[in-house]
């Protein structure tokens, strides 16, 4: 499998990525799977690295929910709850977007990844060329806005006061991206 750069004057170039960022939307897009994922409706999937107990327990069910109705996630899916509603997504037949930290190149993929981009409902997207080899606490920011930007409705699982997805969530209400609705046990995790 190899990696597909595209420009912002290609045709899979998400506009909404212009639309949002602006001259802040990356000039590059480096994929890794199906890119026509890109053109369906996305619900973006956040929660911070510090979760309480009944947040995760939100976010499992949240993820079952989200696999179970065929919903289209993108994620970085780097915090471990994110990590978690990763692997319960990877257990269904949704399409599911993971927007790396990173450079794509040089990535060795897990074999449930693998085999979900061989069977076109995984695509991996990077901003990134080359550069960083590994995340950066820039390059996380950089990802989460860029996940922000491509969604149709947003989940935060939780947010840390003070953490980036509290400073996500203030740049998702600026762009008035909806909250998804999802409820456990009489809570809204929206």
């Amino acid at each position: 499998m190899k990696p597909t750069v595209f420009t912002r004057t290609d045709p899979v170039y998400p506009q909404r990525l212009q639309e949002r960022l602006g001259q802040q939307a990356p000039s590059t897009l480096t994929a890794l799977g199906n890119v026509a994922l890109l053109s369906q409706p996305k619900t973006a999937l956040f929660c911070s690295v510090r979760c309480p107990g009944d947040a995760i327990l939100g976010a499992y069910d949240a993820a079952r929910k989200l696999r179970d109705e065929g919903v289209t996630v993108v994620s970085g899916f780097h915090s471990p709850v994110e990590k978690e509603c990763l692997r319960i997504l990877l257990r269904g037949k949704q399409p599911i977007i993971v927007c790396l930290a990173r450079a794509l190149e040089k990535i060795r993929l897990p074999a449930d990844w693998r085999s979900a981009v061989e069977a076109g409902r995984l695509l991996l997207i990077s901003p990134f060329q080359n550069r960083p080899p590994r995340p950066t606490t820039e390059s996380a920011q950089r990802r989460n806005e860029i996940v922000a930007a491509l969604a149709d409705e947003i989940l935060i699982i939780h947010a840390t006061p003070g953490g980036q997805i509290e400073e996500i969530s203030r740049l998702i209400d600026r762009w008035q991206i909806p909250r998804a609705g999802i409820k456990r046990s009489g809570t809204n995790y929206a």
